[in-house]
C-alpha cells in the first residue's frame, strides 16, 4: 500500500481531469498570469528568430533546429524536475500539481471549440460555421462547404483527444511532470515550426520528428479508448471502428493522427480526411472509412458524445489504476 496515495500520479492525474472538466482552460487565471504554452512557444520563437535564417544552408538550418529542440526539451524536464521537488514540501502540494496537469490538458475546451463549430453551422449557416472551424483547423475555411466543415471539426475534435489529452496524461504518468511539460513544449514546437513549408522543412524537421515519437504511442491508445467507447453507446459500432483503425490508419499523411480518426470514422460511419485545402496547396489524401463522406451538423453531435464516452473510459481507467496501486 502507498504511503502517501495522494501524491500518486494516478491520483493527481484524476483530480486534474476532473478539475479541466470543471473549469476548462481557466481564461481568467491567464488573462492575469501567462499561461505555460505561451512561455514556450516565446523561447521556442526566441530560437526561431536567430537560428532560422534564410541565408543559412539547408543542413544548416537543420542541425541549429535540432540543437534548439535539445535546450528546449532539456529546460523543459529541468523545470519540470523543479517544480515537482518545489511540491514534495508544499502542503498539499499534490492538488497544486493538480492544477498544473489540469491547465495543460485540453478536453473542456476541444469539446467547447468543436461544440461552438455545430451552433455556428446550425445557427449561422455556412460563413459562421467556417469562422468557427478556422479557430481550431490549419486548413482554408474558405475551401470547405458544410460537409467539410462538419468533417473537419470531427477531424480535430479526436486528433487532438490524442494530442491535446490522451499524450498529455499518458507522459504524466509515465515520466511525471518532466515528462509533461517536455511533451507540452514539443507539441507547442510541432504546431509552430513542424511545417513543410521552404522556412521550416530544415529547420523543424526535429521538431516535427520528435512529436511524432511522443505520439506514436498515444495514438494507437486512443484508437483503442475510441473503440472500447464505441462499445457503450447506441449508435456507435465498435467493432468497425477498430477494423477501420487497422486497415485506414495507415493511409494518413501522418504517422499518428490516423489512428484516432480512422476509429472515429468506423465508429460514426463516416468517411473522414481525404482531399482538402492549405492556403494555395490541394492535398489528395485518402479517405479513412467506408460511410458518408456527408458529415452534418447531427454527426458532429454524435462525434461529441463518443468524445465524452471516450474521455469517460480513459477516466475510468485512471481511477481503476489508482484504486489498483493503493490497495497492490
Amino acid at each position: 500500500m502507498l504511503l502517501f496515495p495522494s501524491t500518486d500520479p494516478f491520483v493527481v492525474l484524476a483530480l486534474a481531469l476532473l478539475l479541466d472538466l470543471a473549469f476548462g482552460d481557466m481564461a481568467p487565471v491567464f488573462r492575469l498570469l501567462p499561461h505555460p504554452v505561451v512561455i514556450a512557444g516565446g523561447a521556442i520563437g526566441f530560437f526561431d528568430k536567430r537560428l532560422n535564417r534564410a541565408t543559412r544552408s539547408d543542413r544548416t538550418r537543420l542541425v541549429r533546429g535540432a540543437i534548439a529542440m535539445a535546450i528546449l526539451v532539456a529546460c523543459a524536464a529541468l523545470l519540470g524536475w523543479a517544480v515537482r521537488r518545489y511540491l514534495d514540501v508544499v502542503h498539499y502540494g499534490w492538488v497544486v500539481e493538480g492544477f498544473v496537469v489540469a491547465v495543460l490538458l485540453a478536453q473542456r475546451s476541444l469539446f467547447d471549440h468543436v461544440a461552438d463549430v455545430a451552433r455556428a453551422l446550425q445557427s449561422g449557416g455556412l460563413a459562421e460555421g467556417r469562422k468557427a472551424v478556422a479557430k481550431i483547423v490549419g486548413r482554408d475555411p474558405d475551401s470547405l462547404d458544410e460537409y467539410g466543415v462538419a468533417r473537419a471539426a470531427i477531424e480535430s475534435l479526436f486528433e487532438n483527444f490524442s494530442d491535446g489529452v490522451v499524450a498529455p496524461a499518458f507522459w504524466y504518468l509515465l515520466l511525471g511532470l518532466p515528462g509533461l511539460f517536455v511533451y507540452k513544449t514539443a507539441s507547442t514546437a510541432d504546431s509552430m515550426i513542424g511545417h513543410r513549408t521552404p522556412k521550416y522543412l530544415y529547420y523543424g524537421w526535429a521538431a516535427a520528428r520528435f512529436d511524432d515519437v511522443l505520439n506514436w504511442i498515444p495514438a494507437r491508445l486512443t484508437g483503442a479508448l475510441i473503440g472500447v467507447a464505441a462499445l457503450f453507446l447506441p449508435e456507435t459500432r465498435s467493432g468497425v471502428a477498430l477494423r477501420t483503425m487497422l486497415r485506414d490508419a495507415g493511409k494518413h499523411r501522418s504517422p499518428n493522427a490516423g489512428w484516432p480518426e480512422a476509429a472515429a470514422a468506423g465508429a460514426l460511419g463516416l468517411a473522414l480526411s481525404g482531399p482538402r485545402r492549405y492556403g494555395a496547396a490541394i492535398m489528395n489524401e485518402p479517405w479513412l472509412g467506408d460511410g458518408r463522406a456527408r458529415a452534418t451538423v447531427a454527426d458532429i453531435g454524435a462525434a461529441l458524445t463518443l468524445y465524452l464516452a471516450s474521455g469517460a473510459v480513459m477516466g475510468l481507467l485512471v481511477i481503476a489504476g489508482a484504486v489498483a496501486r493503493f490497495y497492490g
